[in-house]
């Protein structure tokens, strides 16, 4: 079945950078428009950043911080992190969505960034 494994998570200062890689098997990697959402204690599940065939598109809030780009060949989507903020602390899940079929939705089981105050 269709799996995505996160990895990257970790603890880092305020204007630390982190890379996060989502691995994805089970599904045709080109077909789904590929995002991270986070989530922190006590509030609502946010989109970050999505990227398919149409571009990308980010929340404000991490506009110039964050990078996402997908490499199709390994099955892979990454969200690059720069100058984090505590604000950041969540766990940050990946996505997938097939383009081709709106009720085809998957995700992984989530990484831990935390940013100290």
């Amino acid at each position: 079945q269709v799996q995505l494994v996160e990895s990257g998570g970790g603890l880092v200062q305020p204007g630390g950078s982190l890379r996060l890689s989502c691995v994805a098997s089970g599904l045709t990697f080109s077909r789904n428009a590929m995002s991270w959402y986070r989530q922190a204690p006590g509030k609502e599940r946010e989109l970050v950043a999505t990227i398919s065939s149409a571009g990308t598109n980010y929340v404000d809030s991490v506009k110039g911080r964050f990078t996402i780009s997908r490499d199709n060949a390994k099955n892979t989507v990454y969200l690059q992190m720069i100058n984090l903020k505590p604000e950041d602390t969540a766990v940050y899940y990946c996505n997938a969505r097939n383009m081709y079929a709106i009720s085809d939705e998957y995700w992984g089981q989530g990484t831990q960034v935390t940013v100290s105050s």
